[in-house]
């Protein structure tokens, strides 16, 4: 009995920062282990900040390394020292290590990215990757799945992207497999019953009838083989540009295995038009970009909330990290940064901003600037905006 109520006085509160499929089942868990847990995600109005104050770990769930940048450094202010962030979003070892530079030396950091999709987040199945000291979170963690520790800080985001450049390319060698057999009139049944006693049965399996449900998004998969195709990974580069081809075709919501609907499919359609569901939706009569090849045209982001109410009416500079912040997430979906803006364009209602707007710009805008146009406009379309801003993009191939 004392042992029971040692361990009621030592459970931890959670913060949890999570968005997308995986977020909503792993918070549960949390709670259903008896865990205080706050959560957070967009759309709701709450600052990030508040959501960690007072929180002792703090996990975070999100879409790409941009978003966990963002996230953590407007919770920043709440983060109480001694806190702990877990970050278990899939970002690789650089931005881990990115992170632990931004954080301060008061906070931990572990990073634990899981292996598993939807299913095994909602019944406790995941594989959690742990790299870090994981002394003060091992037992939380376990609410998740099995932990496997795999060393230092930043192992886990590297053993995530090493496993994930050998089973995503695999889906998209089968689905090739698949097309080089339709094209060549072998039974696909048959091709994938032969598959079957082969080690990439499993694989081949997965792919016989593409999911309706998303497990693992395409757009998803893009982004982790973006990260994992380093210099020399022939057949992750490869399979990175087919994912890519199938974003920009309107699959990257799918199931991964959407791909093989793609592969040896349709041409892609020449104007895809891109609408995030991460960050505030428009108005219907635009979208937030259109890709053609491997050019992007972003749309004139103004400083909207997911309410669509005017982020801090006539203030230049928050309504310049706002665009700035948003544009990323809009390159990051892509698999673009900064570097890859080929041309920016700027509307001011006042041109005396523009040091405010150079200080904002030159934090996500380093090394050589690219081509840029700044005009000052009587009035942009809501009254209190006082920037609107719109991008072309050359797409890394």
């Amino acid at each position: 009995m004392v042992e029971y109520l040692a361990s009621l006085l030592t459970v931890p509160v959670i913060a949890f920062l999570g968005q997308g499929r995986m977020g909503v089942p792993m918070a549960r868990r949390l709670v259903e282990a008896g865990h205080k847990v706050t959560t957070w995600r967009r759309g709701t109005g709450v600052p990030a900040a508040e959501a960690v104050d007072g929180a002792e770990l703090v996990i975070t769930m999100l879409s790409d390394p941009a978003a966990v940048r963002e996230v953590l450094t407007a919770a920043l202010p709440g983060l109480r020292p001694g806190a702990t962030v877990v970050e278990m979003s899939t970002i690789g070892p650089e931005a881990v290590r990115e992170l632990r530079a931004l954080l301060p030396a008061s906070v931990g950091l572990v990073d634990a990215p899981v292996l598993g999709s939807v299913g095994p987040a909602a019944d406790g199945s995941l594989v959690v990757l742990a790299g870090g000291d994981v002394s003060g979170c091992r037992e939380v963690l376990s609410v998740f799945g099995k932990v496997r520790e795999t060393g230092p800080l930043g192992s886990g985001a590297a053993m995530k992207i090493a496993v994930m450049s050998a089973i995503v390319p695999a889906q998209v060698l089968v689905a090739e497999t698949l097309a080089y057999g339709a094209a060549h009139g072998v039974d696909r049944d048959a091709l994938l019953d032969v598959l079957a006693g082969t080690p990439l049965g499993q694989v081949a399996e997965r792919l016989r009838t593409p999911a309706t449900e998303t497990r693992y998004a395409l757009g998803l998969a893009a982004k982790d083989l973006e990260l994992a195709a380093w210099e020399g990974a022939s057949l992750a580069t490869a399979a990175r540009q087919r994912l890519q081809e199938a974003r920009a075709a309107g699959l990257g919501d799918r199931d991964l295995t959407a791909v093989a609907e793609h592969v040896g499919g349709a041409p892609a359609t020449r104007a895809v038009p891109l609408n995030l569901s991460t960050i505030p939706a428009t108005n219907g009569a635009y979208s937030h970009a259109v890709r053609v090849g491997d050019m992007l045209y972003v749309s004139g982001q103004a400083a909207f909330d997911e309410q669509g109410t005017v982020v801090a009416p006539g203030s230049l500079k928050d309504q310049a990290e706002h665009i700035f912040a948003v544009t990323t997430r809009i390159l990051a979906d892509q698999g673009a940064s900064w570097q890859d803006v080929a041309f920016i364009r700027t509307y001011l209602t006042d041109m005396d901003d523009i040091l405010q707007l150079r200080d904002v710009r030159n934090r996500y805008v380093t090394g050589t600037p690219p081509a840029s146009t700044t005009v000052e406009v009587s009035k942009l379309f809501r009254p209190g905006l006082v920037m609107e801003m719109d991008l072309i993009v050359a797409l890394p191939r």
